[in-house]
C-alpha cells in the first residue's frame, strides 16, 4: 500500500474531524430536554422530575404508611411521594397552609409522586387515603 504525502493525510484527517463534529451536533440534546427552573409559587403545580427542584430534594417527613413528603430548598417547593405498599385504591396527596393540594392515586406498585405545592415561608403535609380502610388517612407532620 502506497502512503500518502503528508499534506493529503491532513487534509483527510481534518475533513474526518469536521465530519465527527457535524454528526455530533445532530445527536446533541435540544434545549427542550433541559430541567425548567422554578420558585415557590411559580413551582405549584409543577412536575418535579421536570423541574431542577428534584435535583437537591429531600424527604424531610415520612408518615407512618410510608408517604413522604419531599422538600427542595432550592426551588422552596414541596410534594407527595410513595414508593411501596398500600393499595389498588390509595390517594396520595400534598398540601400547604395556603389551600393549594395536588394528589395521584397510587396502584401498589413503583413510584409515584404529585405535582409541587409551593413551601416559602409557609407549610406542606402530605397525606394517603386508602379507601380499602373505611377511607382512613395517615398524614406527615409539617415542614
Amino acid at each position: 500500500m502506497k502512503a500518502l504525502p503528508p499534506l493529503t493525510r491532513k487534509l483527510a484527517t481534518a475533513a474526518s474531524a469536521l465530519g465527527l463534529a457535524a454528526s455530533g451536533l445532530l445527536f446533541a440534546s435540544s434545549p427542550a430536554s433541559a430541567a425548567t427552573s422554578c420558585y415557590a409559587s411559580s413551582c405549584t403545580g409543577l412536575d418535579p422530575s421536570t423541574t431542577v427542584c428534584q435535583n437537591d430534594a429531600r424527604t424531610v417527613r415520612t408518615a407512618d404508611w410510608g408517604v413522604e413528603l419531599r422538600y427542595s430548598p432550592t426551588c422552596r417547593a414541596a410534594w407527595a411521594r410513595k414508593t411501596s405498599g398500600g393499595s389498588l385504591d390509595t390517594e396520595i396527596r400534598v398540601r400547604n397552609s395556603a389551600g393549594d393540594t395536588h394528589g395521584v392515586y397510587y396502584g401498589g406498585w413503583g413510584t409515584v409522586y404529585t405535582a409541587m405545592v409551593n413551601d416559602k415561608d409557609i407549610v406542606a403535609w402530605a397525606c394517603e387515603t386508602r379507601a380499602y380502610d373505611t377511607l382512613q388517612t395517615h398524614c406527615t407532620g409539617t415542614y
